[in-house]
C-alpha cells in the first residue's frame, strides 16, 4: 500500500476537531499516535476512513495548514457569558444542508410567483418588546388559552411548529445531523439558529433539548426573522445577554410566551414557589427556567432569591435524563426537513423538475420507497 504524503499536524487538527476521545480513534486506528507523530504515514484508504470517522473533508488533509472555519451566519453564542471559538462539525455540517434547502426553496418560490414576506426584517431592537411580541403572536395565532388546554410540551411544541410553518418559515427541529443517529446534536453548543430571507425565513431548533425549552429557542429565533437577522444563538431566559440583538431577542420570546401582565396576575406569591413554577410551566407550556425568569421580571422575587433559585433549577433539570421513543419515522423526518419544504421538493421532484439525487440529498436519506411514503404522510401523493 502507497502512503501519502500529508502533515501529522493535520491529522491531529482533525482529531481535535471532531470533539472525539484520542483512545476512542486510537482504538479504531492503531497507528494514530504514529500518524501524528510523523513516524508513519497513512494510506490513502486510511485518510479516507480517518475522514469519515473525524467528519472533515479528505481534501483538508491535503492543505499545507489546517483551515481555518468559521460559521457561515453570524455567531452570537456564549456559553457562561463567554464567546465560543470553535464550532463542531456537526453544527458546521447542520449549517450547510440548512443552506442548501434554503437556497434550493428560495429559488422554487420566486418560481412559483411568491410574494416576498412582509414580516421578515419588519422590526427593529428600538422596537417596543410587547408591542412586537403581541404583533408576533396574534399574526402567528399563537393563543395562549388554547396552548393551556394542551396536555404536553410535545403537543404544544408541535402545534407551535405548524403554524410557524404555515406563515411561511421553515422549521426544522432535529438532535442529529440529517438522520445519523450516531451524530448528535450538544444543546450546550447551541440551541438553534435563524436564516433570514424574504422567500425563504428558515429557524433550526436542536432537537436534543428539551421540549419545553425548545418552545423558547423557537420564539427567539422567530424574533430574528422579524428584525432579518440570521445568527446562532445559545438561548438562555435567564441570561442577560452582553449583546444588544440576543438581549432583545430573548425579552421578546419571553413576552411572546409568558406575557408580563399575566405572570403578574396568576403568580401566586404566598404559595411555595417550586410548585408555583411547576404549575406556570403547565399552563404556559414553557420551561421552568424561563416561568423563574419572568417572576423575577415582574418584581416576585428578589436578584439574589432569582440566581440561587435558577441555579438549583438548572442542577434539578440537568439531572433528569430523558427517556425517548423511536415514534413515526414519517411525522419525524417531517420535524426535522420542514413540512413546508418537504411537501415543495417532494412536489418538485415528481414533477421533474428536481433531481432525486438531489432530493435525497436534501432530505438525508437515499431509497425511493421512503421518499413515496414520506410524500403519501404529508399529502402530496
Amino acid at each position: 500500500m502507497v502512503s501519502v504524503d500529508i502533515k501529522s499536524n493535520l491529522l491531529s487538527w482533525a482529531r481535535e476537531r471532531s470533539g472525539l476521545e484520542f483512545s476512542a480513534l486510537a482504538n479504531r486506528f492503531p497507528k494514530l499516535p504514529d500518524w501524528e507523530s510523523g513516524n508513519i504515514k497513512p494510506t490513502l484508504k486510511q485518510i479516507e476512513r480517518f475522514a469519515k470517522a473525524t467528519h472533515t473533508p479528505v481534501g483538508y488533509f491535503f492543505l499545507e495548514e489546517p483551515p481555518v472555519e468559521n460559521i457561515p451566519i453570524p455567531d452570537f453564542r456564549t456559553i457562561t457569558n463567554e464567546y465560543t471559538v470553535r464550532p463542531s462539525p456537526n453544527l458546521l455540517d447542520t449549517i450547510y444542508i440548512c443552506q442548501q434547502r434554503q437556497e434550493w426553496y428560495h429559488d422554487y418560490a420566486r418560481a412559483m410567483g411568491e410574494e416576498p414576506l412582509a414580516f421578515v426584517g419588519s422590526a427593529s431592537i428600538k422596537d417596543d418588546v410587547i408591542k412586537i411580541a403581541t404583533k408576533m403572536r396574534q399574526f402567528i395565532r399563537f393563543d395562549i388559552d388554547e396552548r393551556r388546554k394542551m396536555p404536553t410540551w410535545a403537543e404544544a411544541l408541535r402545534q407551535f411548529i405548524d403554524q410557524v410553518d404555515s406563515i411561511g418559515i421553515m422549521v426544522m427541529c432535529s438532535g442529529v445531523v440529517m438522520n445519523n443517529n450516531y451524530r448528535h446534536l450538544n444543546p450546550e453548543e447551541f440551541r438553534g439558529f435563524a436564516m433570514t430571507d424574504k422567500l425563504a425565513p428558515l429557524v433550526f431548533i436542536n432537537g436534543a433539548d428539551t421540549k419545553a425549552a425548545q418552545m423558547f429557542t423557537l420564539a427567539h429565533e422567530i424574533a430574528h426573522i422579524w428584525l432579518g437577522l440570521s445568527a446562532v444563538s445559545d438561548v438562555q431566559a435567564s441570561w442577560i445577554s452582553d449583546h444588544q440583538v440576543e438581549r432583545w431577542c430573548n425579552q421578546v420570546a419571553a413576552e411572546f410566551l409568558v406575557p408580563l401582565d399575566l405572570i403578574k396576575h396568576d403568580f401566586q406569591n404566598n404559595k411555595d414557589l417550586q410548585d408555583e413554577l411547576n404549575r406556570l410551566a403547565r399552563r404556559f407550556k414553557v420551561s421552568t427556567l424561563v416561568i423563574l425568569r419572568r417572576i423575577y421580571d415582574a418584581g416576585g422575587i428578589t436578584l439574589n432569591k432569582f440566581q440561587h433559585v435558577y441555579q438549583m433549577e438548572l442542577e434539578r433539570l440537568i439531572s433528569i435524563v430523558a427517556k425517548g421513543g423511536g415514534g413515526n419515522f414519517y411525522l419525524t423526518q417531517a420535524a426535522r426537513v420542514s413540512k413546508r419544504f418537504a411537501r415543495a421538493l417532494i412536489a418538485n421532484t415528481l414533477e421533474g423538475q428536481t433531481l432525486h439525487r438531489d432530493a435525497f440529498r436534501m432530505l438525508g436519506f437515499s431509497k425511493l420507497t421512503t421518499f413515496h411514503e414520506l410524500g403519501q404522510s404529508l399529502g402530496v401523493l
